[in-house]
């Protein structure tokens, strides 16, 4: 089977399954103003869940606060869908499938609220059955001033009307916009009634030029085609109210604002108070219209608690709400056994804090159990040094994670530049390595679950960014994962300076698992030449002990890669004809396809034959625009 072909700037995307949807050290690479040519698979990333199933390619990229992002993805093969996450979050920031509006190819665009990297999952909206895809990453320009939004007042109802005239928003919905004041924690109801069209408000503010929603409504309960959409400000400042339709909507409307009723009142609970409760046709309703019980309590700031509810005839789900603002401070649904819920937190601030128990679907009943309580701060991690093979067990009353999940961390001191490798076995579960700063809260700054490609164990070959102590955590991947495990650490030395190759010349290596290590687990040699503008160029790699891959990418502190090649000689060799951008030198990675394989191979640079490049241009197939 013909493997991606990538084009412009992008590499290989890991082969391995996974067993869920977390965002790990196996994404390849893309850069914004770059495109790629790949085909989901079988063997690609899968994704079993209760919704269906679907394959997928991660691709990691870095993006600067208020960047504006449009993503596409484009196939004849499948049905497309894209997703847009936080490096390290399982949790989406965006999503789309059908947004480019010519059939089912997607759409999506985002403005960056954080720099930092992030991850665009390129996957099947259902099913294993994909097929060949073109995807492109690119920065969308400022955004027009948009109208002056229209002053609406607390208990006002104002008459629209949505026409040719008004301004589109990011997916082509018309929009009028209305602004009003708000006080932290104000509560407010805002509805949208329409005979011509089906409704949908918004709520957001404005950041960088750009709207950010914060809420949205399209079929307020009991409503028909009519919005309800109850809103709480989460800080003083002015709100901005959008009136759309669900689709091309056009028409008359009415919007009204006003003050919402009070949140449903919560029964106290104390750190450590067992609760029987249940949820039937009596109990109140959240702002989403699901039934729900409420119970508040009061913590202090950096206080760590423990909340977990069961239930037998439903499915459970938490949420975790500060009083003052009723912003969400977390939220869970399956991180107890089976279909029952615990989430464990630290406390942002002094505040009463509210809890809200309800089952997964708006329409669940029955008895349920809920126990809050304190917990202990996790202890310290265990110093650790490079060369170790640590013996360890992961049991019931080791820390968890926010989401649940028990973990042991390791502490290990290391040097900016430094290459280090850690491997975590275990026949008791499903391994799931990070690997992070010690200081402050620990945040994984690379992860891993499969990557050994032995089965379920991690592996995470990582060079650090700075001098200072580390963060190893071992954890199993699942929630109730628990057993003994081997944890193995060596020091792979400082990243190697690339070899020099001269245009016109063959070098002879051979990959080996002492060579340096890509993030998705392929060794590589690198290679430095020099090369001058418009300078067409054929670069050569063959092998018949593994899969060749090329990797070209500009010389510099950080690897960036220009352009790939997989099979472009033969099923297994790669051919890459290049174009230099610049005067400058560049670097070639000579690696393997798939982690973990080595041998023998030739790389060779050579200037490329005439007519090569006008030939490549008429076999290529036209691209959609």
């Amino acid at each position: 089977m013909k493997r991606p072909t990538l084009v412009a700037a992008a590499s290989v995307a890991a082969l391995l399954w996974a067993a869920g949807p977390a965002i790990a050290q196996d994404a390849a690479s893309i850069r914004i103003g770059g495109s790629v040519r790949g085909a989901l698979t079988a063997n690609d990333a899968k994704v079993t869940g209760e919704n269906g199933d679907y394959v997928y390619d991660d691709y990691r990229f870095q993006a600067r606060t208020g960047q504006r992002l449009e993503a596409t993805l484009q196939s004849d093969a499948f049905d497309a869908y894209l997703a847009l996450y936080a490096e390290g979050s399982d949790t989406p920031l965006a999503e789309d499938d059908d947004g480019l509006g010519d059939g089912t190819n997607a759409r999506l665009r985002y403005t960056v609220g954080t720099g930092g990297v992030y991850v665009l999952r390129a996957r099947t909206l259902s099913g294993t059955d994909g097929g060949a895809y073109d995807l492109s990453l690119t920065e969308r320009p400022p955004a027009p001033r948009g109208p002056r939004p229209t002053g609406i007042r607390l208990g006002q109802t104002l008459q629209g009307d949505l026409n040719a005239r008004d301004p589109e928003d990011d997916d082509g919905h018309r929009y009028d916009a209305y602004v009003f004041r708000a006080t932290q924690g104000q509560r407010f109801v805002i509805t949208q009634n329409s005979d011509d069209f089906d409704s949908v408000v918004q709520v957001g503010r404005m950041t960088s030029g750009d709207f950010v929603k914060l809420a949205e409504n399209d079929d307020g309960a009991d409503t028909g085609l009519n919005s309800r959409l109850i809103f709480a400000a989460p800080a003083t400042g002015d709100y901005i109210i959008r009136a759309t339709g669900f689709s091309d909507g056009q028409g008359r409307y009415s919007l009204g604002l006003a003050e919402a009723p009070p949140a449903p009142a919560a029964k106290p609970i104390t750190l450590g108070e067992k609760v029987e409760g249940a949820l039937s046709t009596t109990s109140p309703t959240d702002d989403d219209g699901h039934r729900a019980e409420f119970y508040r309590f009061h913590g202090t700031d950096g206080q760590r608690i423990s909340i977990e509810l069961k239930a037998s005839g439903f499915d459970t789900y938490l949420t975790l709400r500060r009083a003052s603002d009723n912003s969400v401070v977390a939220e869970n649904d399956d991180g107890g056994d089976g279909t029952n819920s615990r989430l464990t937190h630290t406390l942002p601030a002094d505040d009463d804090y509210v809890i809200e128990a309800r089952a997964f679907s708006g329409d669940g009943e029955g008895r349920f159990t809920l126990v809050v309580t304190e917990t202990a701060p996790p202890p310290p991690p265990t110093p650790v040094a490079l060369g170790q093979t640590i013996e360890g067990e992961i049991t019931e009353d080791a820390p968890r994670e926010d989401d649940g999940k028990r973990y042991v961390d390791y502490v290990v001191s290391g040097k900016d530049g430094q290459r280090i490798q850690v491997i975590l076995r275990s026949g008791d579960f499903d391994s799931f390595l990070q690997i992070g700063s010690a200081s402050g809260d620990f945040s994984a700054d690379v992860s891993d679950d499969d990557g050994l490609g032995e089965g379920t164990d991690a592996r995470i070959t990582y060079t650090l960014p700075a001098d200072g102590d580390y963060i190893l955590r071992v954890t199993p991947y699942a929630a109730d994962g628990k057993g003994l495990y081997s944890l193995e650490l060596s020091d792979r030395g400082p990243e190697p300076r690339p070899g020099s190759l001269l245009v016109g010349a063959t070098v002879r290596g051979e990959l080996s698992d002492k060579d340096t290590m890509t993030d998705e687990g392929a060794y590589f040699d690198a290679y430095r030449f020099q090369a001058k503008k418009d300078e067409k160029l054929r670069i050569t790699m063959v092998s018949n002990a593994f899969d060749a891959f090329i990797d070209l990418g500009s010389d510099g502190d950080t690897f960036e890669s220009l352009a790939t090649d997989d099979d472009g000689l033969s099923d297994k060799h790669a051919r890459l004809d290049w174009t230099a951008p610049d005067d400058g030198w560049y670097v070639i990675r000579a690696r393997a396809y798939a982690p973990n394989q080595t041998g023998p191979y030739a790389l060779t640079v050579e200037r490329q034959p005439a007519g090569a490049a006008r030939d490549a241009q008429a076999a290529s197939p036209a691209r959609q625009p």
